[in-house]
């Protein structure tokens, strides 16, 4: 049964990172019943990752690279940028590193899809991939961080689908 056209009703802007949003699609937690009567997942709300055998489907448009000099709006820490990502998008922002800015590890598969613009993923050993348009990538629970290299912003899709660390 085909339900809806519109894009989601959950949208979620970070303010503390301007242009930073995340389309909330889908999620699944274990395995999914099929009766083809299911709610809409997202009235519930959202959450950073899946549990184990759920899964996540999402949209997050990036921002540009930011001009040299730039500073982040009024009063914002990267403390606060976490913890505001955290009350938008519940436990987000414990998944980032405070040493490394916007490192961070999930335990999740996660399939990645450049829908438009262009992404920099840098891995945890210092390898950078410069991803375009079309481009897909597969992480495993893989420590890592995105940066949009063009004054445009980056589209990118994702399904996370929870595991457990071995």
């Amino acid at each position: 049964m085909f339900k809806s056209v519109d894009v989601t009703s959950k949208v979620v802007e970070i303010d503390s990172n301007p242009g930073l949003t995340f389309y909330e699609l889908y999620m699944t937690e274990g395995v999914p019943r099929l009766t083809g009567l299911e709610p809409d997942p997202m009235l519930q709300g959202t959450k950073a990752f899946p549990g184990p055998g759920g899964t996540m489907f999402r949209l997050i448009s990036y921002p540009p690279k930011r001009p040299e000099g730039w500073k982040p709006p009024p009063g914002v820490t990267f403390a606060s940028a976490l913890g505001e990502m955290s009350e938008k998008i519940p436990r987000m922002g414990e998944h980032f590193e405070h040493g490394a800015p916007g490192m961070h590890t999930s335990d999740t598969i996660d399939y990645g899809v450049v829908v438009r613009g262009e992404m920099t993923l840098e891995l945890d050993d210092g390898k950078i991939v410069h991803l375009r348009q079309g481009d897909c990538i597969v992480q495993n629970g893989t420590r890592h961080r995105w940066r949009n290299p063009l004054p445009e912003p980056c589209l990118m899709a994702f399904i996370s689908v929870g595991g457990q660390r071995g």
